[in-house]
């Protein structure tokens, strides 16, 4: 296959690396690569035939740092995105597999910010065909930026809540929009068993979030009082009908229960798709708002070489 009759390099090597896995397993497949000079709509192909929901593209930065540097480029079949957190989460553990040793710091570029990312070691660790560490678990984590936060309107929370097939019996208070990026609704509901039961209409959904300019809607269940809750993000409208892991929806959650006085909170999702992750995330007084730390542990799995033909 060829992207409007321009083929991907033959042979294009690309890490699979599973970010958020919950004990040690599942996780949400990503595909992370070196920078290389191909179009949009080839880098779009990338985490298709990678059988990935995104692909990051990893470059060098000239920083000046203490440690190593790079710019995080975000894809999925629809485009680019300006951010991605289990995409940041997995391409922590690409660079920390590439630099070896037992901790890892570096500063990373995006979407025209630059923030800190690090990582521990935590796991076993083995050798690809491309002399890369493969199978070794790490503990990353990073500061995604500042959320914004509001009150949904009426409109909003009509046309998504209806995709969704949400009822009122079942709907907590609280729903937000929030934004560490693009805008996403954020919807509670009382009990894990009805997050579970959850089957949208994913056409309606993406119709209502594109008229909207929603990035998607993560539902979730009423956090317990250690914190633990669990989530669904849906984003049809960038080419995810579900996502196993979405981190960034995460750090919009915990800043949005920052403000209810809970500070520390861990998400699983991914178990409606067969692949369990769960994600971290704390949040500290800031001079503008809660300060997030945003984390989840990575393995690299294995080296892929993709051919488009």
């Amino acid at each position: 296959m060829s992207v409007h009759g321009l083929p991907l390099t033959q042979g294009l090597p690309v890490a699979i690396v599973d970010a958020c896995l919950r004990n040690g397993g599942g996780g949400s497949p990503t595909a992370v690569l070196d920078e290389t000079p191909l179009s949009d709509e080839q880098r779009r192909r990338v985490p298709v035939l990678a059988g990935t929901s995104h692909a990051v593209f990893v470059s060098p930065s000239g920083a000046q740092h203490s440690g190593a540097a790079a710019s995080l480029r975000f894809f999925t079949s629809e485009g680019e995105l300006p951010a991605c957190g289990h995409g940041t989460v997995a391409a922590l553990a690409f660079l920390a597999a590439r630099a070896g040793g037992e901790e890892y710091r570096t500063l990373l570029h995006a979407s025209g910010r630059a923030f800190e990312g690090w990582s521990l070691r935590d796991g076993t660790r083995g050798e690809t065909p491309e002399g890369t560490s493969a199978g070794t678990s790490v503990n990353a984590a990073f500061e995604p930026g500042p959320v914004d936060l509001r009150e949904p309107t009426e409109t909003e929370c009509g046309a998504v809540l209806a995709a969704l097939g949400i009822t009122r019996d079942t709907l907590a208070p609280g729903a937000a929009v929030a934004s560490v990026g693009r805008p996403r609704l954020l919807v509670p509901l009382t009990t894990r068993s009805a997050l579970a039961a959850l089957t949208p209409d994913s056409g309606a959904l993406r119709a209502a979030c594109d008229r909207l300019g929603l990035l998607g809607c993560y539902v979730y269940s009423v956090p317990e009082p250690t914190g633990r809750a669990a989530a669904r993000m849906f984003a049809p409208s960038i080419g995810v009908p579900e996502d196993i892991a979405n981190a960034n929806s995460t750090a919009c959650l915990a800043a949005h229960l920052a403000g209810r006085g809970i500070t520390r909170i861990a998400v699983d999702m991914g178990d409606s798709l067969g692949s369990p992750a769960t994600i971290t995330a704390t949040a500290q007084p800031g001079p503008a708002g809660p300060v997030i730390h945003l984390g989840g542990a990575a393995r690299l799995t294995r080296m892929v070489r993709l051919n488009d033909q």
